[in-house]
Formats: structure tokens, C-alpha cells, sequence
């Protein structure tokens, strides 16, 4: 994920993630349902304190454009992207319904492209 720290900026770090992960959320880097790095591995990556990342993503969490779901990890939401919940939930059933059907992920992608004329 492309998030840099500016050690020498007045913002904190936890709002210059925060802010990071919003933006690539809204110009579609991050689309809604994508998996965000558990904390403890952003804070590893961009050397910061655990507890600096889990303030970043409580803000999201609490702004809605992320959320957490126990185990499985924390997720960006359609809101933050500005797609439709109907469409992300759509998207979701049929990702569940191709991997039931044993469909591989490359060509389930492919029958999407295909269908919209791609």
C-alpha cells in the first residue's frame, strides 16, 4: 500500500494514514471489500507504534469507510469508494456463488469482463 510518513509533518501519523487509506479508497486504489493489512503489519511496515495504526483505522471504522470484521480482517467499504452497497453486496454473491461452483478466480473475473462488453 502506498502510504508514506512525514516525520516532520504537523499532522500526526495516525492522521496521515488515516487520510492516506481515505484517498486511495476514493480514487479507487483500494475498491470497496478489499482487505487492509492487519495492524500490527502497516505498523511494521511504515515503522510505526501499533496502537498508531489502530487509531488510524478506529477513525475509519468510525467515519464508515472501513470495516472490521473479527478474523477476517478489516475491509474497505462501499461508502468509502462511493459505489453502491447494493453493487459491493451483488459483487460479494457472486464471488461466493463462483467459488462454490469451484470456478477459478482469473476466469470468474473473465465471465465479469465478458458481461459487461470489456
Amino acid at each position: 500500500m502506498d502510504i508514506h510518513i512525514d516525520p516532520d509533518s504537523a499532522t500526526p501519523p495516525y492522521d496521515q494514514v488515516r487520510r492516506r487509506i481515505a484517498e486511495l479508497a476514493a480514487d479507487g486504489t483500494l475498491p470497496a471489500g478489499t482487505k487492509l493489512p492487519p495492524v500490527r503489519t502497516l505498523a511494521a511496515d511504515l515503522s510505526l507504534a501499533t496502537n498508531t495504526v489502530a487509531r488510524a483505522y478506529r477513525e475509519l471504522e468510525a467515519a464508515g469507510l472501513v470495516e472490521t470484521r473479527g478474523r477476517l480482517g478489516t475491509v474497505i467499504t462501499a461508502r468509502a469508494t462511493g459505489t453502491s452497497v447494493q453493487a459491493q453486496q451483488a459483487a460479494e454473491r457472486y464471488a461466493e456463488r463462483t467459488q462454490a461452483l469451484g470456478v477459478a478466480p482469473e476466469t470468474a473475473l473473465s465471465l465479469v469482463r465478458a458481461a459487461l462488453g470489456l
